[in-house]
């Protein structure tokens, strides 16, 4: 693990000056703090793109982290929710969103002088559907954490080892991935999405999904977690919250959690 490290940091070097596409997640805090480390902090712009899609506890906790870990941050204002492509959410969601940003993010770079834009793309990212990436490609989009062979296992780590508060983060991505595919990406939905799991979080749960199927929200949690959604009082408050949310029917899913549970719906293979 120390030789993967020591490669990003040789990666990194080469890269000079870098605007580093951030979220306050796992990987792009790690990637940030790696840079800083490497390149120090007058050399890297971290950069988060606001709007519906992000929580905005989310957004808070980011530009905290950034900050303490030195780093210069701003924020974006992407526009694809008026994109029809995004909007639409058919499997390529992903693309025209990460289109959005990535070309924010190149323009931005351009304009203040740093000469490579870098995410926090994984080796195991690749083992899942992910049309993001092929946006990072068409806008030259570096993914220093996969070409130094990391693993999500040894980001996480590496982070403990840096003392980052990110280390045993669930993964946080944004709101409309939990939107069923077809079913159009609003910001009432992305809202919905949004107040459901922070009632949910308020209750003690941490690493699960409120599904949006329209009327329906279906909630992925750990099998060991399934008591805490079914005893009451919180059974009932789930109820409750829920459907004053808009949301006619509450169910668990008996599979339990699990990443990118939407893309098994797609057939991927043509």
């Amino acid at each position: 693990m120390d030789d993967r490290y020591d490669k990003l940091q040789q990666i990194i070097k080469k890269l000079s000056r870098v605007l580093v596409a951030y979220s306050g997640g796992v990987d792009s805090t790690f990637l940030l703090k790696a840079a800083v480390d490497t390149l120090e902090a007058k050399n890297v712009l971290a950069v988060i793109a606001t709007g519906p899609s992000l929580p905005k506890n989310q957004l808070a906790h980011a530009i905290e982290i950034a900050g303490d870990i030195g780093a210069q941050i701003e924020t974006v204002e992407t526009d694809e929710m008026a994109d029809d492509n995004y909007t639409a959410n058919k499997a390529d969601r992903c693309f025209h969103c990460k289109s959005h940003l990535f070309s924010e993010l190149a323009e931005l770079a351009k304009q203040k002088g740093f000469e490579t834009v870098v995410f926090g793309c994984n080796v195991d990212d690749f083992g899942d559907y992910r049309p993001g990436h092929k946006a990072a490609e068409q806008f030259g989009i570096k993914a220093p954490l996969a070409d130094a062979g990391l693993t999500k296992d040894d980001i996480r780590e590496l982070s403990r080892q840096m003392n980052l508060p990110t280390a045993d983060m669930p993964a946080s991505p944004c709101l409309a991935s939990r939107i069923s595919y077809g079913l159009a990406v609003t910001a009432e939905r992305l809202n919905q999405v949004e107040q459901a799991e922070q009632f949910l979080r308020s209750l003690g749960m941490v690493e699960f999904r409120v599904r949006h199927h329209d009327k329906v929200a279906r909630i992925e949690a750990h099998r060991v977690d399934f008591e805490k959604l079914i005893n009451e009082p919180a059974r009932t408050q789930i109820i409750e919250k829920l459907k004053s949310l808009g949301f006619k029917y509450v169910t668990i899913d008996l599979q339990g959690f699990r990443s990118g549970a939407l893309n098994e719906a797609l057939d991927l293979d043509h």
